[in-house]
């Protein structure tokens, strides 16, 4: 009996287990080293919080991957918020946030200032070249990892294939999620009374999306409503700020946008720090930092409201059985968008050298990720230097 009492009295907000000096040098270091975006961001946190450290336990890690792709926000901050939350409760969810966050955005607001003072960002070809095809890597290995603990029956395997079937054929990110979800759930309704969208939808269904310039509380507005309304994570923003920001608001050109995406795309850390580049653009430094300070308010708030119900959900037959399809279909969207991220960053024998190469030390050895991308960068300047170019 007190063990059940015990069990089902857990306090919201864990006791402290690691320190938050330790949080803020993981994640500040996972922001300036962890290019490529969520599926490589999620990939190196499983490697440091499941594999080194022992933070979380696999299936622990996998539930708190699908409760990120069920609320709106970029899904690799998210998983950083949980992991702060599950070692230090609040203070903890704070620090791990902005750490993970802070390096990516002052990189890129540095970029934003020299595109403006200059009028154009610096070449990172040849960084790109060899750091692209390693993240393939990265990416495969950690889904492999998961996949060990996430297909446990032949039915979830079966909706795992199904999940990338569709995937791959183009259907939406979180229609995936929403059947994997509905086929797990089978005659019992998933609840959706309680879904973040319906409320955000109604809170900022008001907002008129016709202001005559982007003031600085527009800029803060704008970027507020799209983090808390974007399903999928860094891989719809540009869809997210080109329907806004160039179609409906023309605060930014075509070529503005592009250049701000690739901003994003080229530095380490959360692509929603495009949003820094954007908000710099807009409105100076003022505006980069209330753009940032908007883009990820949400994902700190939804991470502090649901990250306590998840164990909740994990004993409840019927939503465990949601939560365990949301989570192969969430490594089905890693698979897929490892295939098509390989299309751009395997463009000649050079490159599949590179990923085969990383790929086979990634296996041999448990190497840290973070010296591999270091010297990807390092291997793709030297191959791209005219000097060895032929």
């Amino acid at each position: 009996m007190n063990s059940n009492e015990d069990s089902e009295t857990k306090p919201i907000w864990p006791t402290p287990r690691t320190s938050l000096l330790e949080l803020a040098a993981l994640f500040v270091r996972l922001g300036v080293t962890a290019f490529g975006g969520p599926a490589v961001h999620i990939a190196l946190m499983e490697e440091e919080v499941v594999a080194r450290r022992g933070w979380l336990t696999r299936q622990e890690f996998l539930d708190f991957l699908g409760a990120t792709n069920l609320i709106p926000g970029p899904n690799s901050t998210e998983m950083a918020i949980h992991v702060g939350r599950v070692r230090r409760g609040l203070p903890g969810l704070l620090v791990s946030g902005v750490s993970f966050i802070l390096p990516a955005a002052l990189i890129v607001g540095t970029l934003s200032w020299a595109y403006v003072k200059y009028g154009g960002l610096p070449q990172f070809a040849g960084v790109l070249y060899g750091v692209k095809p390693v993240v393939i890597a990265i990416i495969a290995q950690g889904a492999w990892r998961l996949a060990k603990t996430a297909v446990r029956t032949n039915w979830l395997g079966v909706l795992g294939a199904a999940s990338v079937l569709a995937a791959g054929l183009g259907m939406d990110a979180l229609l995936v999620l929403a059947l994997a979800g509905a086929a797990a759930a089978a005659r019992h309704a998933m609840v959706t009374g309680r879904s973040p969208k319906g409320v955000v939808s109604a809170l900022f269904g008001w907002l008129p999306w016709v202001p005559k310039s982007a003031s600085l509380g527009w800029i803060f507005l704008v970027m507020l409503k799209i983090g808390a309304t974007i399903f999928g994570g860094g891989y719809v923003l540009v869809a997210f700020l080109r329907s806004d920001l160039v179609v409906r608001l023309h605060w930014l050109s075509e070529q503005q946008l592009l250049d701000a995406i690739a901003a994003g795309q080229v530095t380490p850390g959360p692509l929603f720090t495009t949003a820094t580049f954007i908000g710099y653009l807009l409105g100076g430094t003022p505006g980069a930092v209330l753009a940032t300070f908007g883009i990820f308010l949400p994902a700190f708030v939804l991470v502090a409201a649901s990250g306590p119900i998840i164990p909740t959900l994990r004993r409840s037959a019927w939503a465990r059985d949601v939560l365990d399809a949301v989570n192969v279909a969430a490594l089905a969207l890693m698979v897929v968008v490892s295939v098509q991220l390989a299309r751009s960053a395997i463009v000649d024998w050079k490159t599949a050298a590179i990923a085969a190469g990383f790929a086979l030390l990634l296996i041999l050895y448990r190497l840290n990720t973070a010296w591999l991308i270091l010297a990807a960068a390092v291997l793709g300047l030297l191959l791209r230097s005219p000097h060895l170019s032929p």
